[in-house]
C-alpha cells in the first residue's frame, strides 16, 4: 500500500509541474524518494487544491472584470448602445438584416419596424437592411418578435467588438530582422499614427481614420513580422458605437475588393449572423482571415470572430513561452505567437511595451502572408515553422505550436 501511495505521489508531481509551468504558477515541492510518504501526499495534494482554486478564482475574476466594463460602457454611452438579447452591447434601435426579401421587410414593417437604409457590401455580395426598432420595445424585445415574424432571416443586432490587447511604458523597437513579403495584407482596426508606413486607410466609422494607439501597434508588429503591403480599414474612428459588425462587414469587403490575401482582426465579441456572412463570403473569395481569441480569461463565452470555422484563431505566450493567464478561449485553436514582454509604437510613435494576444495575431498573420507568397500550402509550411509547447502534437492551449517565437519584437 505504502508504494502505491509512492507512485501516485511521484505521478503527481511529474504531470502536475509542467503544466502548472505553462500558466506560470509556482512550482510544486516534490519530496524525494525515502521521504515520509503519507503526511507529504496529503501536502502535496493540499497545494495543488490551492493551486486549482487560486486559478479558478482568477478567471472568475477576469469575467466580473469584463462584465464591469462593458456595464460602464452601456451606461455612458446609453442614447447609443444598449445589451441585446445575448446581453451583448449593441448599437441601440436598430436591428440588421442580410439579403432581405421584399417580403422580409413587409413582414417587419406590419409589426411596428421601419427601414433605415439599406448598405450594398461591395466585394462580399451582401445586401444589409437597416430596421429602427418600435420605440416601445427594448432591443432584445425586438430581436425576439423579429425573429419570429421572419423565421428563416439572418437577422442581427449590431454588436460591438473590442481590442484585445493593451500597451503600458515606454520602450525602444529594434529594426525588423525578417525576411519581408509583398503579399497584401488587410488590417480592420484603429487607423495607424503618421510613423508608421502602410500602403493606404480608409475609415468606415464617424470621425475615421483617426489614429489609434492599438491600431498603430497592429500595424507595426505586421510590419516587423515581414508584411510591406498593408491596407488598414479603421472601424474606430471617434465613435463611441465604432466597432461595431456592419462596420467590420464593409470594412472585410473593402480589404476583399482590393486585393488583401490575409486580413487581421485583434478584436474580439459575440457572435453575430451578419459578421458570420461577411467572413464566409471572404474565405469564398480565397482570403485567409487571423484573428485574436481575446484577453477576458478562459472562462469567458468563446470569442468571435475566431470562433468562426476557418478563421486562424491565435492565442499570446510570454518570453518564457507561457500562456498568458488572461488568454480568452475560441471554439478551436490554431496557433501561438509572442502577446507580451514585447514592445511597438503607440499613434504619438512612442515605443510602449504591449500585452494581449491582439498583438500575437498580427505575428501570425504575418507569416502567413510569407508563406502564400513562396507558393504551395501555407498551414503545412507554418506547420513545419511552428515549435510544439505543452503536450506533444495540436492542444488547447498552443494550437498547433509557437510561430514567431525568434522574431518576437523586444
Amino acid at each position: 500500500m505504502r508504494w502505491q501511495i509512492f507512485l501516485i505521489t511521484v505521478g503527481l508531481g511529474v504531470f502536475a509541474i509542467p503544466a502548472m509551468a505553462q500558466i506560470g504558477l509556482p512550482r510544486i515541492h516534490v519530496p524525494q524518494a525515502g521521504s515520509v510518504l503519507d503526511p507529504v501526499t496529503g501536502d502535496v495534494l493540499d497545494r495543488i487544491e490551492e493551486v486549482e482554486t487560486s486559478v479558478a478564482r482568477r478567471a472568475q475574476r477576469l469575467v466580473d472584470q469584463r462584465e464591469r466594463r462593458l456595464n460602464q460602457l452601456v451606461n455612458r454611452n446609453s442614447a447609443l448602445l444598449e445589451f441585446d438579447i445575448e446581453n451583448a452591447p449593441a448599437r441601440r434601435g436598430e436591428l440588421l438584416i442580410t439579403d432581405a426579401t421584399a417580403a422580409d421587410l413587409l413582414a417587419a414593417q406590419a409589426i411596428g419596424f421601419s427601414l433605415a437604409g439599406t448598405e450594398e457590401i461591395e466585394g462580399l455580395d451582401l445586401v444589409v437592411a437597416r430596421l429602427v426598432v418600435p420605440p416601445s420595445m427594448s432591443l432584445a424585445d425586438a430581436q425576439k418578435a423579429l425573429s419570429i415574424a421572419l423565421p428563416d432571416a439572418a437577422v442581427s443586432a449590431d454588436n460591438l467588438y473590442f481590442h484585445s490587447g493593451r500597451g503600458s511604458g515606454k520602450a525602444v523597437v529594434p529594426a525588423p530582422s525578417l525576411e519581408v513579403t509583398d503579399t497584401p495584407v488587410g488590417v480592420i482596426d484603429g487607423a495607424p499614427g503618421r510613423s508608421i508606413p502602410v500602403l493606404q486607410t480608409r475609415g468606415f466609422a464617424k470621425g475615421a481614420p483617426h489614429p489609434h494607439d492599438h491600431g498603430s501597434a497592429i500595424a507595426s508588429l505586421l510590419r516587423y513580422a515581414g508584411s510591406r503591403k498593408i491596407r488598414v480599414a479603421d472601424v474606430y474612428g471617434t465613435d463611441p458605437a465604432g466597432g461595431n459588425a456592419l462596420a467590420i462587414a464593409k470594412a472585410l469587403g473593402w480589404l476583399v475588393e482590393s486585393g488583401s490575401e490575409v486580413v487581421n482582426i485583434s478584436l474580439v465579441g459575440p457572435a453575430n449572423p451578419l459578421l458570420a456572412r461577411a467572413i464566409s463570403a471572404a474565405q469564398k473569395h480565397g482570403v485567409v482571415i487571423v484573428a485574436a481569441v481575446g484577453n477576458d480569461g478562459p472562462a469567458a463565452p468563446p470569442s468571435y470572430p475566431a470562433s468562426y470555422d476557418g478563421v486562424v484563431a491565435v492565442t499570446g505566450v510570454d518570453k518564457r513561452n507561457r500562456a498568458l493567464i488572461e488568454a480568452g478561449s475560441a471554439l478551436h485553436l490554431d496557433y501561438a505567437a509572442p502577446g507580451a514582454d514585447i514592445v511597438g509604437p503607440d499613434a504619438r510613435g512612442e515605443k510602449t511595451r504591449l500585452r494581449g494576444t491582439s498583438f500575437a495575431s498580427p505575428l501570425v498573420a504575418a507569416r502567413i502572408a510569407v508563406a502564400l507568397e513562396r507558393g504551395g500550402t501555407w498551414r503545412s509550411r507554418l506547420d513545419k515553422e511552428a515549435r510544439d509547447l505543452g503536450t506533444k502534437g495540436p492542444d488547447a492551449t498552443f494550437g498547433r505550436g509557437l510561430i514567431c517565437g525568434e522574431c518576437r519584437p523586444r
